[in-house]
């Protein structure tokens, strides 16, 4: 027999250890995730058992039970059934996206962990006085649910303290794990790995759906008294709602409509008013140097456009400003390296920032710039404020000088080697291989960036702000809030100088906190002007890319610009990486898991309850929303959604983006599902009024689902022609397409994403061939300084030597012309720097050393030698 599987795939575990216990033996041959192994389903199902060419078993539990009675005799059958069919159905459907969140994004969701405990507390009371599932002997239920609730229960990702709460279940998963068969497979599935190898195949395959309803063998055992599996299902899958719930929903449902506010018209310029709730929003202003990648955007500017959203929809009186932070070294650097001054980098990064935020929906009320007079004056009169208070100190440290340049290095002109962990290629300001913040000072082997020569250490005199914390930096470019507000409208002050009616929304990166927390409140009480101070600090955590980091010079990751190419929508791309938003840890942007959540969440599940129940109203009664007659079940789930909806408000007012994602739909879609089934066979008049109810669902979740996909929501929207009302959030779901509403035209909101397409993506950004990474850079530190000692051998050929040696030549003319006509020194030293450049590639290319040949040049060091 052959097994066919992909690497890590951990419901290999349930076949391999019947095969290890029957004495079959199993060739097992490991494929792709996304290759189609039996041909005849439609879509990727692995494992796969072939018992015979062509003839296969692709239930995993199926072919467990195939292979273990060939060796066993079961007694009881029924028992069996009713176990893995409660573990097909209700556990493994909650533990395979709770272990995709968990192994495959780093991260858990509440209520996959408050499923998680109801199962286990469920499973240990099966096990009081006994050894095994079905009896005292270990059958194969107990081998599908060891199989299935492993990386839970054991290894990296196990469930913290589970052993002292399920004591029974503990012991049962220990006297497992220590049989042969169980560690022969759990070696084979993991090799000398933990169970972070399961990760690649959780991301590929598909997540089993969960079963709608107890069915009859449950429903039998239960009456029998013998505690069915499937109790726990019918607790989780169908709540129940409070008598108090229900009439409040039932009020909300037929009166809320005349209750609900107009939506607020919004008019520019937008000031605080006497009698509204002022939010003031502002995103850390990304630097004008570079172009944003996904982990910048999903840090500031789209976390805090969600929330500006929200709160737009609550008619709260909102001002959502941003703009770029044009001043510091990195523009002075981003300018020599181009070869412009920093005036025309800011000119050509911003319109490059505002083309990239405007392609991904990013809804500024005003997005601006620092290098404005504005930013100077407010930025000089807080100065001076803090200075004649004598809040602003004088004090000498030490500095970097290239007496080549003949300037003070900053920290982003100086590289080296690392002092913590020797990565030779560190910046003055932070270590890319390590992480950790550095003092240029700190560097080994210091070069100056633009000549690289070694800089000597001088004293200088810096002034700081009287705090008791060493801060250097980041006086003025928190004032850019301030500034482009003030470009923004005259009446600035009423938003910046009224602390009494503005709340201030920072939201920003985990590596800003202490400048928004300390440095510029500090500043701003400093300066004694009735400033507006921080009222809540909203600050995510990393975003890393697969396995490793953003970088635009390898070319690893999607940068702003690049999303676009990509033909993939831009709310497709809010949406995943607001899924996965580093909201309390780190985080990863996957190409797998994209896809998976696109074709999952959002074609499989939204996209389908949308579709099928605005099509049905449209082919059954001409698009015109029937008369809706709701029975005690529907002001049952009425008054859940209410439950729902109110913790949606409840988060999203803390700002807490990521869960209220989830209270966006996800909690509703079976309840949602098992209502438009239901209408198929219901009479017209039922119909009617269940797809009705649909629909308007369908409109709630359109506006719920405002701020994460504008342009999804907008398409809802149209379908169902609804009307301006709205688009607004009430405290309670109300019924806003009423009986004789005429919808437009459903047609479907998600296109399924192809692996090939996933599979080409990550190619692309991958970044480039023989391209090596930040750590391992380091970790190779010591074979690279060897390979130089012994000096590479040539393989070019005469006419690359020729045209090399041209290039030296002209470089070398232009450099002689610059120091002739007077050049600015920093444009000598750009030019300077390419023309050794030009110099260490001649010479590799004649099989010398570089450092060999530049001492034989001048002749010194080898002479001493001597």
């Amino acid at each position: 027999m052959k097994l066919y599987t992909d690497h890590g795939n951990f419901q290999t575990l349930k076949i391999i250890v019947a095969s290890e216990i029957s004495g079959v033996k199993l060739e097992i041959v490991h494929t792709k995730s996304d290759e189609k192994v039996v041909t005849y389903l439609s879509s990727c199902k692995l494992p796969a058992l072939e018992v015979h060419p062509e003839k296969f078993l692709f239930s995993a539990n199926a072919a467990a039970r195939y292979l273990t009675n060939l060796s066993w005799k079961e007694t009881d059958p029924s028992a069996l059934d009713q176990w893995l069919e409660w573990e097909s159905a209700v556990l493994l459907p909650i533990v395979f996206p709770y272990l995709v969140s968990l192994i495959g994004q780093g991260k858990t969701e509440e209520h996959q962990l408050t499923c998680i405990h109801g199962y286990l507390e469920h499973l240990d009371t099966e096990l009081n006085g006994r050894q095994a599932f079905c009896g005292d002997q270990v059958t194969v239920a107990d081998i599908v649910l060891w199989s299935s609730l492993y990386p839970v229960l054991n290894g990296k990702f196990c469930l913290k303290g589970w052993e002292s709460q399920y004591k029974h279940l503990q012991a049962w998963n220990s006297h497992l794990a220590n049989l042969q068969p169980f560690k022969a497979a759990v070696k084979i599935v993991l090799g000398d790995r933990d169970t972070s190898v399961l990760k690649a195949s959780l991301l590929a395959q598909p997540v089993p759906q969960r079963a709608k309803d107890v069915g009859q063998a449950g429903q039998q055992r239960q009456k029998q008294g013998k505690g069915a599996p499937e109790e726990v299902q019918v607790n989780v899958e169908k709540p129940t709602a409070t008598d108090e719930e229900i009439t409040e929903a039932i009020a909300a449902w037929t009166t809320g409509h005349s209750l609900c506010p107009k939506p607020r018209i919004r008019r520019h310029p937008i000031i605080p008013e006497e009698v509204s709730r002022n939010i003031l929003i502002t995103s850390a202003l990304p630097y004008v140097n570079n172009v944003p990648h996904l982990g910048n955007i999903i840090g500031c500017v789209l976390s805090a456009d969600v929330f500006s959203r929200y709160c737009r929809l609550r008619n709260y009186n909102c001002l959502y400003v941003c703009g770029t932070d044009e001043y510091g070294t990195a523009t002075e650097t981003k300018a020599i390296e181009e070869g412009l001054t920093p005036q025309q980098i800011c000119d050509k990064y911003n319109v490059i920032h505002e083309e990239i935020y405007r392609w991904f929906n990013i809804d500024f009320d005003y997005f601006g710039r620092t290098t404005t007079k504005q930013q100077t004056e407010i930025a000089q009169d807080i100065f001076w404020r803090l200075y004649n208070r004598d809040l602003i100190l004088k004090d000498s440290i030490d500095q970097l000088q290239c007496e080549r340049c003949d300037r003070f290095l900053a920290d982003r002109f100086v590289e080296g080697t690392c002092p913590f962990c020797a990565f030779d290629d560190a910046r003055g300001d932070q270590c890319d291989a390590c992480g950790k913040l550095i003092n240029a000072i700190e560097l080994k082997n210091p070069k100056c960036k633009l000549c690289r020569n070694s800089p000597v250490v001088k004293s200088t005199q810096h002034l700081f702000l009287d705090l008791p914390k060493v801060f250097y930096v980041w006086f003025d470019a928190p004032i850019g809030y301030i500034s482009i507000t003030a470009n923004y409208t005259d009446h600035w002050k009423k938003w910046w100088k009224n602390p009494q009616q503005v709340e201030l929304y920072n939201f920003l990166g985990k590596d800003n906190v202490p400048f928004h927390s300390v440095i510029f409140p500090c500043t701003l009480l400093g300066a004694d002007d009735g400033y507006t101070i921080v009222n809540h600090m909203i600050a995510t955590e990393y975003l890393n890319y697969e396995d490793g980091k953003f970088s635009k010079s390898r070319g690893t990751g999607v940068f702003g610009n690049q999303a676009k190419d990509t033909g993939i929508p831009a709310d497709i791309y809010r949406f995943y990486l607001l899924y996965i938003r580093p909201e309390t840890q780190d985080s990863s942007f996957s190409w797998d898991d994209f896809l998976l959540k696109n074709n999952t969440e959002l074609l499989n599940n939204l996209g389908n309850f949308i579709n099928r129940a605005l099509k049905f109203v449209d082919s059954n009664f001409g698009g015109v929303i029937q008369q809706m007659d709701l029975t005690s079940d529907e002001f049952n789930l009425l008054a859940l959604i209410n439950r729902e909806l109110h913790t949606y408000i409840e988060n999203m007012e803390q700002a807490k983006v990521l869960y209220c994602l989830g209270q966006s739909y996800f909690p509703w879609m079976n309840h949602m599902a098992a209502l438009f089934t239901e209408a198929k066979t219901l009479v017209r008049h039922k119909a009617g009024t269940v797809c009705s109810l649909c629909a308007n669902i369908g409109c709630l979740l359109s506006v719920l689902l405002q701020p994460y996909m504008p342009d999804v929501s907008r398409t809802i929207q149209e379908q169902l022609n609804a009307p301006q009302e709205c688009y607004f959030i009430y405290k309670d779901f109300v019924c806003q397409l009423l009986p004789g509403h005429k919808m437009g035209k459903p047609f479907p909101l998600f296109q399924k994403i192809e692996p090939a397409t996933i599979e080409e993506l990550k190619k692309k950004f991958s970044g480039q061939p023989g391209s090596v990474p930040p750590k391992a850079a380091a970790n190779k530190k010591s074979q690279v300084k060897t390979a130089e000692s012994v000096g590479p051998a040539s393989t070019a050929s005469p006419e690359e030597v020729e045209k090399l040696t041209a290039e030296v030549a002209e470089q070398g003319n232009k450099v002689r012309d610059l120091k002739t006509n007077k050049a600015d020194k920093s444009l000598i030293a750009v030019e300077v720097a390419k023309l050794l450049e030009l110099k260490k590639k001649l010479t590799l290319t004649q099989g010398s050393n570089p450092k060999e040949a530049a001492e034989d040049k001048d002749g010194k060091k080898k002479g001493k030698k001597k």
